[in-house]
């Protein structure tokens, strides 16, 4: 993993731009937007993929592999912090003394001047960014938007628009949130993560205070959230505005009906308006809340900003239904913390009807496994009737000895609910065997843990009828 310094200068003038990790749904978002502005871009990933595939369709130079050769005549080198310090790309760069930034500098002069709205929190800001660009186009604006995932109304991650208006998903796990010049900042939630790179509780709070200080025109933050409130506690700024369920809550939701797509109703200012959004879970209803907080804070009604939430369709990743077979829906989603977790499945509670759910989970980084595979246990065993666990997907970090997917299948109260298995063909079979008809597997993380789904799609295909059952509850 590579710390961004953020006190490297970031060129003024960029004419051909090379991507390290050019194919995950924040970086091939930039790298679209560096191609709309007449930038000559390439770029290289581990792995192919439809990012990839879609950015050499529009003029990018992309390859499969990392190697020095690929920076051809670049200029500036934009990467992940996800890369080492030994890609060789990386280190030709550094040599050649290119302009070598991270993607958050590369989005900070992408930005430019524009009034910026920044949406952070440690999750459901993905979502919240959707919603926000969703409803401003339906109220018809057309901001310039870069989010973490593809938007499924428009198909991608990123657009540029001809407002002022610049809405990004600003990302808190290494402290680059703080280097946008936010106007207004949305905070979904300060659930405590990303410790390996802050070090304490507090001190991620204190970036989420620092982060909500700087917003020149106001703060919009849940008034629901532990951890949210006692970053509100620390704030001194002019404009605050809560969201959420809690009474006293600036925007609030009540009435929250979750059987289906989720409805509720919105109160700000003493009016109130009707929501039925198109996506299911209660949590997107206090989503739905922080973004039309959002709207009005703009200068947008409250009727106007509740009807413009209610096309958003989600997001890529976000509880997405890849196929069915045999009467077995297979969903992914990106959640990879305990929360985010408990939240997917209640969710797919909502709407599977009579039928189980049966979680294939991924553990995202060895230091978040470590801390807190019991919270995984707990709400893996609560919110699914069964759950297979892979293996961790490192992603920047080394492996750490006795840290793997059986921690988190180990610490279930019941073992007859959980099965660990880390090969994936084996994993693919065996949820395929135990699913029957009704019922919804959904596979969890934000590593790669989407690509095991063609696998299962095909086990199920090829397993008429379940071989073995889970215990049941």
């Amino acid at each position: 993993m590579i710390r961004p310094d953020l006190s490297l200068p970031i060129p003024e003038n960029i004419e051909a731009a090379h991507f390290i990790g050019i194919g995950g749904s924040g970086m091939s978002g930039l790298a679209r937007m560096f191609l709309e502005r007449g930038i000559r871009v390439s770029g290289s990933d581990r792995a192919d993929s439809p990012g990839l595939r879609a950015l050499a369709e529009l003029g990018a130079t992309v390859h499969v592999g990392h190697d020095a050769a690929h920076l051809g005549d670049a200029d500036t080198v934009v990467h992940t912090g996800a890369i080492w310090p030994e890609n060789p790309e990386y280190v030709t760069a550094k040599e050649r003394g290119l302009a070598v930034i991270h993607r958050s500098q590369a989005l900070h002069w992408l930005i430019g001047g524009r009034r910026l709205v920044s949406v952070a929190g440690a999750h459901g800001k993905t979502t919240s960014t959707g919603m926000i660009v969703t409803a401003l186009r339906a109220l018809g604006a057309d901001p310039t938007f870069v989010n973490g995932g593809v938007l499924a109304e428009y198909g991608v991650s990123s657009a540029t628009g001809s407002d002022e208006l610049f809405v990004i998903e600003a990302d808190e796990s290494d402290g680059t949130f703080l280097l946008y010049d936010t106007a207004i900042a949305l905070i979904t939630n300060v659930d405590p993560d990303h410790l390996d790179h802050y070090g304490s509780f507090d001190e991620f709070d204190a970036a989420f205070a620092r982060f909500a200080e700087g917003a020149g025109e106001a703060v919009v933050i849940s008034a629901d959230d532990a951890g949210a409130r006692r970053v509100r506690d620390r704030l001194e700024h002019a404009r605050i505005i809560t969201f959420g369920t809690d009474a006293a809550a600036d925007v609030r939701v009540t009435d929250i009906r979750t059987d289906g797509p989720v409805s509720f109703t919105v109160t700000a200012r003493g009016v109130s308006a009707a929501v039925r959004l198109g996506v299911p879970g209660a949590h997107n209803a206090v989503n739905a809340a922080g973004a039309i907080a959002v709207l009005l804070t703009l200068g947008y009604d409250l009727a106007g900003a509740a009807a413009a939430v209610e096309p958003f369709g989600g997001t890529a990743r976000r509880f997405e239904l890849h196929g069915v077979r045999r009467g077995v829906s297979v969903y992914d989603d990106y959640a990879h913390h305990p929360t985010e977790v408990a939240a997917a499945l209640a969710a797919a509670r909502t709407v599977v009807g009579e039928g189980r759910i049966i979680a294939l989970h991924q553990p995202h980084t060895y230091s978040r496994t470590q801390a807190m595979f019991r919270e995984f246990a707990d709400v893996l065993e609560s919110h699914a009737d069964h759950t297979v666990v892979l293996d961790v997907y490192g992603a920047r970090e080394d492996p750490v000895p006795g840290v793997t997917g059986e921690l988190v299948s180990g610490a279930f109260a019941d073992p007859g609910h959980v099965h660990y298995e880390a090969d994936w063909q084996a994993a693919a079979d065996y949820t395929a065997s135990v699913a029957r008809k009704g019922d919804y597997i959904v596979t969890l993380g934000c590593g790669n843990v989407n690509l095991i789904v063609p696998q299962v799609l095909d086990a199920l295909a090829r397993t008429d009828a379940p071989r073995a059952e889970p215990a049941e509850r």
